[in-house]
């Protein structure tokens, strides 16, 4: 379990996370998301000891990152893939963490066979591809057989193959009872990956939720009528959102399909399609931070 109270962290002026506080619980995938520059790294750098909170803390399996006598046994981390030694092969690379816990060459093994680094295990960890880097910095995470595994961006750079490795391990891992946080920027494989979600935005905490109730918050249904433009009327007399999508062809917001249903009865108009339509993560999660992007893309001119 991850523990996070009233974390603060401060460069400067700059607030990067603002009294931020949740739970990362064992048995679930819990995603953490965020535009950039929202504090996501810097938060898990200091869940990791790596950087000095400037208040509150943070815990892992009930002490603080650092406390942990053992703690490639307690904590999986992959924060950088290519924080490595590059001279070292993807073997020796693993070897020389596994000694610093008394953990055997046979665990090493079996991580290189997981990971699917078989082919280049004697080679130099310094010339992977970002995906290969990937796979060995995870490979380390799991090298101490860790109650809590976090990973930052992990299927960054990884082929389809390996995206679908990653999603396959980690819903593994949350089924045995560990404990898994990870970040990424790609909302269609959290949406395939996560159960739960932790978003932020600008250094403060947004939503905690599961993934279904964010996207269940934002729910429209398509309304198909050959009189949809009386239909409109009459809909935005009750307060709906209505957006024409094409010919005789309704979005509809702020009403359920019951409802809608019901209204054109009412007035005796015909539906040839009444169909709900809950909206996907990435486009619940612009709308949940759209006040809390910092870096914004301008229009091409």
């Amino acid at each position: 379990m991850i523990e996070v109270q009233d974390l603060t962290k401060r460069y400067g002026d700059r607030l990067a996370v603002d009294a931020l506080s949740f739970t990362v619980r064992p048995g679930l995938v819990t995603g953490f998301l965020g535009p950039n520059g929202a504090g996501k790294s810097t938060t898990m750098r200091m869940i990791a000891g790596l950087d000095r909170p400037t208040a509150g803390r943070a815990l892992v399996n009930g002490r603080p990152y650092a406390e942990h006598r053992a703690p490639l046994r307690e904590v999986g981390l992959l924060l950088e893939a290519k924080a490595v030694h590059t001279s070292r092969s993807a073997r020796d690379h693993l070897r020389a963490l596994a000694a610093t816990h008394g953990i055997d060459d046979r665990r090493v093994e079996r991580l290189i066979e997981l990971a699917g680094l078989r082919e280049v295990a004697r080679k130099r960890a310094g010339g992977f591809s970002l995906g290969m880097g990937q796979r060995l910095g995870i490979a380390a995470a799991l090298l101490g057989d860790p109650a809590t595994v976090i990973l930052d961006e992990p299927v960054n750079g990884l082929d389809p193959e390996g995206v679908l490795w990653v999603r396959t391990l980690l819903r593994e891992l949350a089924a045995e009872g560990r404990t898994v946080f990870l970040s990424s920027h790609l909302m269609s494989e959290m949406a395939l990956t996560a159960d739960h979600l932790v978003v932020v935005g600008r250094g403060r905490l947004i939503a905690d939720l599961p993934v279904a109730e964010l996207t269940a918050r934002e729910t429209t249904v398509l309304v198909r009528s050959p009189e949809a433009a009386v239909l409109t009327g009459h809909l935005l007399a009750e307060q709906a959102t209505v957006a024409a999508v094409e010919q005789g062809l309704l979005e509809v917001g702020g009403l359920d399909a019951a409802a809608i249903g019901a209204l054109a009865h009412r007035h005796g108009l015909p539906l040839h399609e009444l169909t709900p339509r809950r909206a996907s993560l990435e486009e619940a999660f612009m709308e949940l931070t759209r006040d809390s992007v910092e870096y914004r893309a301008g229009v091409a001119a």
